[in-house]
């Protein structure tokens, strides 16, 4: 059973994420913020770089060249799927899959508006972390998969 079967997570990432982020776009205007919880707000806010607004400021060649990137990688991911067996390295592919929808829900909104849309915004005080958006989450939780599947493979080597 090929990796491929984890696609629809994909699907399910990419969706999601759309969907999030038209629903922040239809009731929430730029820098507009809702608190939900004493460390958590909704804030609408534009990332034309890449995480953690890494070369936001850097002239606009930078929405191309992460477009660029992330379909290179998101081809890459679909290759390396087809080859991962589905259910005996599942955490490998659950992670791959959602990097893959994580990575092309942001290359939507490059593609769209130039820049992506954030709007979870987690902060301590006064110490603001990076906003981010569900695909944002999907990419770490995916990179927290692949880690967890190393460390079984590793496990699994060990004599």
């Amino acid at each position: 059973m090929s990796g491929w079967r984890w696609l629809p997570l994909s699907l399910l990432v990419v969706a999601s994420d759309q969907a999030s982020k038209a629903w922040v776009e239809r009731h929430f205007q730029l820098y507009e913020s809702m608190t939900l919880l004493p460390v958590l707000d909704f804030t609408r806010l534009h990332n034309p770089g890449a995480a953690f607004s890494f070369l936001a400021g850097a002239g606009g060649w930078q929405r191309w060249f992460f477009t660029a990137l992330a379909l290179t990688v998101s081809a890459g991911i679909v290759a390396w799927l087809r080859g991962v067996h589905a259910r005996a390295q599942a955490w490998l592919a659950c992670g791959l899959a959602l990097v893959l929808g994580g990575a092309l829900g942001n290359v939507i909104d490059r593609m769209r508006h130039g820049f992506v849309i954030d709007f979870v915004h987690v902060h301590w005080n006064d110490a603001w972390f990076p906003a981010f958006n569900v695909a944002d989450a999907a990419i770490s939780v995916g990179a927290a998969c692949l880690v967890m599947d190393a460390i079984v493979e590793w496990r699994r080597a060990r004599p």
